[in-house]
């Protein structure tokens, strides 16, 4: 059936955004992921994990080749309960050198929770650090901010100042997230000046990249562009990187649109993990598996994550939380896999 009221609109090409050709030179040695399955994949669970089955997820993830994997966050239990055991957890996981184990503090008693922890637990000479980042966040818009951490943006800022002066005085680098970046679950349509005001005074405190957020998962290819394309003579791309949860499945189109505009750094979480305890109604981050395949060339750098290893861990974790796998590149290997051990046995 045909609607005669429908009309094609004619999408206009956000200034700035160079051609597939210029972006598919991009190879995956190019693009760094941040693996937050540990921390924002596991934070919106509906039952406390225990830290064993977060430790060894942390493990089995520093085995497939990713270097950036976000371990937890130092958050009252009361609020955020599945954060409970990080302590616990950055000292009893795995490290690889040369790796970084980020870990999420809202505040000042955050941060102080972190350094009496690296302070109680000192590494030999030559060993990695139990970490030496931390993230903090804000958000584009007070309604966000206000249902997140009971304050308004500025109030945010002015609090996150302090930690992030106190933690590079402790030779700790500051990660910066900015939520809500599109659509803001209880105040609507977010101004792009919002955004780039947030993100810019997280680099002026001395984060070295920030997170773009896009908390409802409501952006698409069009409307990445158009952001990135409104303050790109205003934020230095390079530290800029995208945080995109795939409620409307289109999470893989935006990182084309971002790395089309020079954004290198990606945000994902193995399984399709995530959510947002105050984003009603949005889902998990975009699967780390689907980034992998989606960026994958014919001849990859010997140091790059290994995809079927990923794979095999988000099956694992999505097992361990008796949910299904959100990734549907986990889902397919996962599928032939089974498909292929079947021929086997039959042959």
């Amino acid at each position: 059936m045909l609607c005669r009221n429908f009309r094609l609109t004619k999408l206009h090409r956000p200034q700035g955004l160079r051609s597939y050709s210029s972006a598919q030179n991009i190879n995956l040695s190019d693009i760094r992921i941040v693996e937050v399955g540990p921390r924002d994949g596991l934070q919106n669970e509906k039952t406390v994990i225990p830290p064993a089955v977060k430790i060894e997820l942390i493990n089995r993830l520093n085995r497939t080749g990713l270097r950036h994997i976000e371990v937890g966050s130092f958050v009252s239990p009361k609020w955020v309960p599945q954060m409970a055991g990080t302590a616990e957890i950055l000292t009893k996981m795995e490290r690889v050198p040369g790796s970084h184990y980020p870990v999420l503090v809202p505040n000042m008693k955050g941060l102080e929770m972190l350094l009496r922890t690296l302070e109680a637990h000192p590494v030999p000479a030559g060993a990695p650090p139990l970490t030496d980042e931390i993230a903090v966040f804000t958000a584009a818009t007070d309604a966000f901010s206000q249902a997140n951490t009971n304050c308004t943006v500025a109030e945010s800022l002015a609090r996150l100042e302090g930690v992030a002066q106190k933690a590079r005085d402790h030779g700790l680098r500051v990660r910066g997230y900015v939520s809500v970046i599109d659509t803001c679950p209880y105040a609507g349509q977010v101004d792009p000046a919002q955004v780039k005001n947030a993100a810019a005074a997280l680099l002026g405190m001395g984060c070295y990249e920030v997170s773009l957020g896009d908390t409802t998962g409501t952006l698409n290819w069009l409307k990445t562009g158009n952001l990135l394309a409104s303050f790109r003579d205003a934020l230095p791309t390079h530290k800029l990187a995208m945080h995109l949860h795939d409620t409307f499945g289109q999470a893989l189109a935006n990182i084309a649109t971002s790395v089309s505009f020079g954004v290198t750094t990606f945000d994902a979480s193995v399984g399709g993990l995530g959510g947002c305890p105050y984003s009603p109604g949005a889902t998990g981050n975009v699967a780390t598996e689907d980034v992998l395949y989606f960026l994958q060339r014919p001849s990859l750098p010997a140091d790059a994550p290994d995809l079927a290893s990923v794979a095999a861990v988000g099956e694992w974790i999505s097992q361990q939380l008796d949910r299904p796998n959100a990734s549907r590149t986990g889902k397919a290997l996962a599928a032939r896999r089974e498909r292929d051990s079947t021929a086997a046995e039959s042959a």
